[in-house]
């Protein structure tokens, strides 16, 4: 019996995988997250953003061909696998997702191409190095685009939100708008949507749309006003109820007091 396969997406690079690797000599354990001392004051905003991308470009998983993960280990150097660093958000477009997995590591020259975009969410032990060490390493792998997310507005990188795009092998900065309610946007290329900083909270706009991607905040916000808004027709039903109750309670009385009067009235006439 001949299994048939699914044919990979149009545009998927191979995977080449050139040798094992020696995990045992590695300075780190590619099966485990990244550790931060201070990870709970980028948890929200990191899983925010995985979160989006996951599950839109991504689509939970189900698209062979696209990759998304975080704290996870890409190395740069082939003959030197203890030279990584450690994204906290990136996304690679036309690559074998199954295959990259099951190296634990990210290895460019066996994927085929380096991230497309990636974020740093800005933590006090980390930004330090997001701004100083990472540039540099993500420009040399040719990543096509490093973004800086700050969720306190400014205090660890200067900015909320910093860009940059690969130019000629080099990173120049992105432009971005303020818009009236605060919410500060700079397009993405990778994407082919806007990067948001909104109130803290990193957010997807699509210009085609003219909507924001929604994440697990809106979708649970939508989900208590259907619940308050249910809550209250409900409540407005147990009210009509309790009207309609006493209105047929009121008639039924009524019709009782009229057929009552209506005997006494029978037995006046027939004395």
């Amino acid at each position: 019996m001949t299994v048939k396969t699914a044919s990979p997406p149009p545009g998927m690079i191979k995977y080449r995988r050139m040798g094992e690797i020696d995990y045992d000599s590695l300075d780190f354990d590619p099966g485990e997250s990244v550790e931060k001392p201070d990870a709970m004051e980028q948890h929200i905003e990191q899983y925010v953003i995985f979160g989006l991308l996951f599950s839109y470009f991504a689509e939970y998983g189900e698209r062979p061909d696209v990759f998304v993960d975080f704290d996870s280990n890409i190395c740069y150097d082939p003959d030197d696998l203890r030279r990584h660093v450690s994204p906290d958000v990136y996304i690679v477009f036309n690559v074998d997702a199954a295959a990259i997995r099951s190296r634990l590591i990210y290895l460019p020259w066996e994927a085929g191409k380096p991230p497309d975009f990636v974020m740093e969410v800005a933590s006090r032990s980390t930004a330090q190095e997001d701004v100083e060490r990472k540039p540099a390493i993500y420009e040399m792998i040719n990543a096509g685009e490093y973004w800086m997310f700050d969720p306190t507005g400014g205090r660890y990188y200067g900015n909320p939100l910093r860009g940059r795009r690969l130019v000629d092998g080099r990173y120049q900065d992105i432009e971005l708008t303020r818009e009236p309610d605060g919410v500060l946007k700079g397009y993405s290329d990778a994407l082919g949507l806007s990067v948001a900083w909104d109130n803290g909270v990193p957010r997807l706009y699509d210009h085609a749309s003219g909507e924001y991607i929604e994440n697990h905040m809106d979708i649970a916000k939508a989900r208590r006003a259907l619940e308050a808004q249910r809550d209250a027709t409900e409540a407005q039903l147990g009210i009509t109820e309790a009207q309609l109750a006493a209105e047929v309670r009121a008639r039924m009385e009524a019709e009782e007091e009229n057929r009552r009067l209506r005997e006494q009235i029978r037995r006046m006439e027939n004395r």
